[in-house]
């Protein structure tokens, strides 16, 4: 009996050092994201450990490690370290179907567990662009639809043209038949015209796992409209005697080819002397029979454009003489200078000749009266006398 209370003494202090000892053990792990295909590293770490075994469990509660010993048959599952502080497994190839909780194991008295979540990232497929069909006429409505499947979570799509954001769109989301991915779509609608031909339509996809490195799809726009048209002379005054080039600049998609040249609503009257070339009108030699309306006409299969250029044929001694200096106008000048000039002497003049009459009168004064020439002199002289004494006087 004694033996036997002694045995259950010692058991029971074996177990109260084990739990005394595991209080301050506790297994800590963190959750993961991976991209789906990758590998993800699940680690379980204890700080203080007496040699105590740690395990890593699935989400079906399934053993993957116990220690360094392997539970699972996967050989997608590798030991990465295992000690008493750390187990750190593998898990390659990752699928959506490996997503889910996993648990660590601390078996102490009582056992210890830790979660951690693996979430898988489904990676959207490429994108693909529908609803274009070539060619578009212009004013035509377009309306294109860019669809990706497969992302988890749902993925987002934009729309650029001319590298330019198109807010204004329509955006679905559909959950696909395995209920864990997505399939996105965005349909752009627009009215196009003969600016957009040639222009790069993108479908841009992104998402968490593409490590932004967006997926993009790429429509390139081809646009049909009727010509525009416009006449460049090699000129800008023709003169008699010299050659005129009439260039018809024409743009249009289809290309138009050729292009038409009449005369004042007819024919080119003189085949010899005007010679089209591509789209290029060459008259030789000008001269007055020369002026009239030309018109230039471009068609293709969505319509037909026209432009108009007037010829005058100008003198050349008419011209040369517009070109030199105007000797008319450089005469009246002169002639108003001159007489401007004129008037102010005549002017200036007549001012000079008034101030004198003014003071010869003053001088006579006192003399009109005199019965010689020498009372006059006497009596201008007094004039003056007097004139000083009085001013004197006034003042």
């Amino acid at each position: 009996m004694i033996w036997k209370r002694s045995a259950v003494l010692r058991f029971y202090s074996v177990c109260g050092l084990l739990l005394q000892g595991s209080q301050g053990q506790f297994p800590l792990t963190q959750n993961v994201t991976v991209v789906e295909g990758g590998t993800a590293i699940l680690t379980c770490r204890v700080d203080q450990n007496d040699n105590t075994s740690l395990q890593w469990s699935n989400p079906a509660q399934q053993t993957l490690y116990f220690d360094d010993k392997k539970a699972l048959r996967d050989n997608r599952i590798e030991l990465v370290r295992a000690s008493w502080h750390e187990l750190s497994i593998s898990v390659s190839d990752v699928s959506l179907s490996d997503e889910g909780q996993y648990t660590c194991s601390l078996f102490t008295m009582p056992v210890k567990t830790s979660k951690a979540y693996l979430t898988v990232l489904g990676v959207p497929e490429k994108p693909q662009i529908s609803g274009f069909s070539s060619p578009v006429m212009e004013g035509d409505l377009m309306q294109l639809t860019c669809k990706t499947s497969g992302s988890k979570p749902a993925a987002d799509i934009r729309w650029f043209k001319n590298d330019k954001e198109i807010k204004d769109v329509k955006y679905l989301k559909e959950e696909d038949a395995n209920r864990k991915t997505f399939t996105v779509s965005s349909t752009l609608d627009f009215r196009v015209d003969r600016s957009d031909d040639g222009v790069a339509v993108i479908c841009r996809v992104d998402h968490e796992s593409l490590n932004a490195t967006p997926q993009v799809a790429m429509q390139v726009l081809e646009i049909h409209y009727t010509p525009s048209v416009k006449i460049i002379p090699s000129t800008p005054f023709p003169q008699e005697g010299q050659p005129l080039i009439l260039t018809c600049e024409s743009k249009g998609k289809p290309l138009p080819e050729p292009v038409l040249w009449t005369k004042d609503g007819g024919e080119l009257p003189d085949p010899d002397r005007m010679v089209v070339s591509g789209r290029e009108l060459n008259i030789l030699f000008l001269n007055k029979t020369d002026n009239g309306t030309y018109r230039c006409e471009a068609t293709n299969t969505i319509g037909q454009s026209s432009a108009e250029y007037v010829l005058i044929v100008h003198d050349p001694n008419a011209l040369a003489g517009q070109t030199g200096p105007d000797h008319a106008l450089i005469g009246g000048i002169v002639a108003v200078v001159v007489f401007v000039t004129l008037c102010s002497i005549f002017l200036l003049g007549r001012y000079l000749a008034r101030h004198k009459g003014t003071y010869l009168t003053n001088e006579a004064k006192g003399a009109e009266d005199a019965p010689d020439a020498d009372t006059a002199i006497i009596n201008a002289e007094g004039s003056q006398v007097n004139a000083e004494e009085k001013k004197e006087y006034f003042i």
